[in-house]
């Protein structure tokens, strides 16, 4: 595990957002969001995505769990040295919210390992200065 900068597992996921106006319904308090996740292995190994843990949360402290398997319908092997990036979307209840989480990966041996998403923020344009 060499060059793991976030945590010990040897995976560093990044993340970036987009408030999706168009898809938003401030009037009925539904915002869309779009979020690109980037995984990347520090590992000396391949290892795949088997399934993702997330926790959704709003300004209200609306709380919504989602567990699934892979990400967008996807078990990616993802190579020493390599990335996995994809885009998926979720609706909350306020203008500013957050999501956490963690995949649960798999090592060629059969080994799982859980790899945490860390937390990052949901919010329409000019919310957080």
């Amino acid at each position: 595990m060499s060059n793991a900068p976030d945590n010990e597992c040897g995976i560093e996921i990044s993340t970036r957002t987009k408030y999706l106006e168009l898809q938003s319904e401030p009037a009925k308090n539904s915002y869309a969001f779009s979020y690109t996740i980037t995984i990347l292995n520090h590992r000396d190994e391949p290892v795949r995505l088997l399934n993702r843990h997330w926790v959704i949360t709003d300004q209200n402290n609306k709380v919504e769990e989602v567990n699934g398997k892979g990400v967008v319908g996807q078990q990616p092997v993802i190579q020493p040295g390599e990335s996995f990036e994809y885009s998926s979307g979720t609706i909350i209840g306020s203008e500013i919210g957050d999501m956490r989480g963690s995949y649960t990966m798999e090592t060629a041996n059969g080994t799982q390992f859980e790899a945490p998403i860390p937390l990052f923020v949901l919010a329409i344009p000019n919310m957080i200065h």
